[in-house]
């Protein structure tokens, strides 16, 4: 709880901080614990600071990707700019340390490399990393942007269909269905080519479960798989659907849509929904600038108050 408590506190130091950049203070920061916030008694946890702006974040992959047949091994390559000295490599929401990478020079900036075999460590999940240097080994980097890490190939493959078929004229809606006899809690669909796949509940039916991939008008052909999964292991999926070419004829007018953002079922339905995305944005803006000069109106009273209180009072004549 304690250290809960300091984690909200700092972050707190750092909003008063970026509004009131003249009352003095350190430099804006906030702490992380690793490997958690929640320790067991007698555990060990590590307070690590965070300087926002100081270090921008490294880039974190996958070679040759994230999504890992059963068996394969996957290399996570964190490289930067920078010439970090050392990297680490976190995997979230687990008790486990981080594990430390030696930085090594890399074409003016700095990389990492740690390889792993699917047969013999259970690592799937959502990896980040985190750069730093010798002098100052608890300040650390920004974070990279969270990689996911899928170990495929230990369920039997769903199959997957085109409706109203696998070739189709441009312009016409097209659904793609993956269904399977095993009840799976989600299903998740992915193009050749794309870095993303879309995930969906799956639908109980008579045989098992399904899930509906709504892409709308069909411009640009393109081959798709689909997975299945549970949601006690997310991050464990089936075999891959066989792969479904869908082809389009005639004269497609723009790109195929990309199964991370499946179109609208009709163009009416986007167009209404413009206007109230715009709103939504428009008023997260306004509060945002509000609480920020609410925030140097509050400092800027304490701090005449303040000015205030050490003036010396005149005596009377």
């Amino acid at each position: 709880m304690s250290l809960i408590v300091l984690s909200v506190a700092c972050v707190g130091f750092f909003l008063v901080q970026r509004a009131c950049p003249h009352t003095g203070g350190q430099d804006n920061a906030f702490l992380s614990a690793w490997p958690s916030p929640v320790v067991p008694q007698g555990g060990h946890v590590t307070l690590r600071c965070h300087y926002r702006g100081v270090h921008k974040k490294p880039s974190l992959l996958a070679l040759p990707g994230p999504l890992v047949k059963s068996g394969e091994t996957v290399t996570l390559q964190c490289s930067s700019d920078t010439v970090f000295e050392h990297f680490f490599l976190h995997r979230e929401v687990t008790l486990e340390e981080p594990l430390h990478l030696v930085g090594e020079l890399h074409g003016g900036g700095s990389q990492a490399k740690y390889s792993i075999n699917s047969t013999t460590s259970d690592f799937a999940g959502t990896f980040r990393c985190y750069g730093s240097f010798t002098h100052s080994p608890y300040v650390l980097s920004a974070p990279s942007d969270p990689l996911d890490i899928v170990i495929t190939g230990l369920y039997e493959k769903p199959s997957l269909s085109a409706q109203p078929g696998p070739t189709v004229q441009a312009g016409e809606n097209v659904t793609l269905s993956c269904s399977s006899r095993r009840s799976f809690d989600m299903y998740h669909l992915s193009r050749e080519g794309e870095a993303r796949e879309l995930s969906l509940s799956a639908v109980p039916s008579v045989n098992g479960t399904f899930q509906d991939f709504p892409l709308g008008p069909a411009t640009h052909g393109g081959t798709y798989r689909c997975f299945g999964s549970f949601r006690t292991t997310s991050y464990k999926w089936s075999h891959p659907s066989d792969p479904l070419p869908v082809s389009v004829t005639g004269n497609p007018s723009r790109s195929w849509p990309s199964p991370t953002e499946p179109s609208s079922k009709t163009g009416i339905t986007r167009y209404l929904q413009v206007p109230i995305v715009i709103r939504y944005s428009v008023a997260t803006i306004i509060f945002t600038i509000l609480l920020f000069f609410l925030l140097r109106r509050w400092c800027s009273d304490k701090k005449n108050a303040a000015v205030m209180d050490q003036e010396p009072v005149g005596t009377e004549q």
